[in-house]
């Protein structure tokens, strides 16, 4: 498999400052991360078929760093749920005038109580829901000790780490699919499949880079590195040749969070820190399992499950693949959460949504909506 190639970078998505919306989460200065790292750490898939699906991230010649304690390969993660939760310090907004991001809420206005780290699965679609999720921790004044995603749960967890208010991400996402004939322009940029491709028996004409796809849509404010943001985020990205878990915190962010995304069949594998990487929600679809040793209180964002109204007939081939992919997908979370389940479990109601209809942004944010509510209601029961 040969990297992909991009060429000069150029983004598209609005470059906004994180002090435009009210109730933001402060970012933390990215040089005070905290908590042991595994940087390309692998888990061997156990016990479980591989599911996917997801998007993809722009290209990059920088390496990622070496498994800790381990050459570059990776080594084996513990199973979910066999560490602890460790009593983690509290950071919560408002402590320290240096750690509040613009607009958020001023020092003194926070409190001190148990810390939280977030979660956000793969989906498609539906991982649209996130950022009402995000907004609701904005809304508490808020912030995750440390964040983990999978497929779209680690492009918005990303943009989420990297500073930018849930609100403002909820303006230039909205404002982006708005734009139809704009995504399309990126799209077309980022495809690397050829018409001539229908010809070869197994080639694929829409197929696109996912490294580009993340050039063309990233939001400018994300930084190149993983200990640049102001939250510690991990991203998940299946090893296609190693068949196992891939987990990136460390180098460079966009390729990671690209190969994250890398749907089979609509995006294409990157190839990064020595391995060739595909949707990380082929072997987690929901990385709470890594946060256990992060915060006192994992939460945990599921769109994996349910489907829409349609309950008979044959699927079109192109929704019979997603959907196959969405019910491994729940399969694999059902296991997980039999091992051990995060503090906090939110399922937003986005079931009658399709992995790509992210045109439907604005009714997928609307039937999310009461996903804030109880946010909101079960934090605060948890925290007192």
């Amino acid at each position: 498999m040969e990297e992909s190639s991009t060429g000069s970078r150029h983004r598209h998505a609005r470059r906004v400052p994180a002090h435009d919306a009210p109730n933001e989460a402060p970012p933390q200065d990215g040089a005070s991360r905290q908590g042991s790292v595994r940087e390309g750490s692998a888990r061997e898939d156990s016990g479980h078929e591989p599911a996917a699906h997801g998007p993809a991230a722009r290209g990059s010649s920088a390496h990622g760093s070496s498994a800790h304690g381990s050459s570059a390969h990776g080594r084996a993660r513990p199973a979910p749920g066999a560490a602890g939760h460790a009593p983690e310090a509290v950071v919560v907004s408002g402590a320290h005038d240096r750690d509040r991001a613009p607009g958020g809420p001023p020092a003194g206005e926070g409190h001190r109580g148990p810390s939280i780290a977030v979660a956000l699965g793969s989906g498609g679609a539906r991982g649209l829901s996130h950022i009402l999720v995000l907004e609701a921790l904005d809304e508490l004044g808020l912030r995750p000790t440390a964040m983990a995603g999978a497929s779209i749960g680690a492009f918005f967890a990303a943009a989420y780490a990297s500073g930018i208010p849930a609100r403002e991400i909820r303006h230039v996402v909205t404002a982006t699919l708005r734009n139809k004939g704009e995504v399309m322009r990126r799209l077309l940029a980022a495809r690397v499949g050829r018409i001539a491709d229908l010809f070869g028996g197994l080639g694929n004409p829409v197929l696109i880079d996912a490294e580009r796809f993340i050039e063309g849509f990233m939001p400018d404010l994300v930084p190149e590195d993983f200990d640049q943001l102001a939250i510690p985020l991990q991203v998940v990205a299946t090893d296609y040749w190693g068949r196992c878990e891939r987990m990136f915190e460390h180098g460079p962010i966009r390729p990671a969070v690209a190969a994250s995304l890398a749907i089979p069949g609509l995006m294409r594998p990157v190839v990064h820190a020595g391995h060739t990487l595909v949707d990380g929600g082929a072997v987690n679809p929901l990385p709470f399992d890594v946060l256990r040793t992060r915060a006192q209180v994992v939460v945990a964002v599921d769109i994996t499950g349910g489907h829409g109204a349609e309950t008979k007939g044959v699927p079109s081939p192109f929704d019979a693949m997603f959907a196959t992919l969405q019910i491994m997908a729940s399969s694999i979370v059902g296991e997980k959460l039999k091992a051990g389940a995060p503090d906090i479990l939110i399922r937003p109601n986005v079931h009658d949504f399709r992995v790509l209809e992210f045109f439907r942004a604005t009714a997928i944010l609307k039937a999310s909506e009461p996903v804030k509510d109880e946010v909101k209601r079960r934090l605060e029961a948890v925290l007192g």
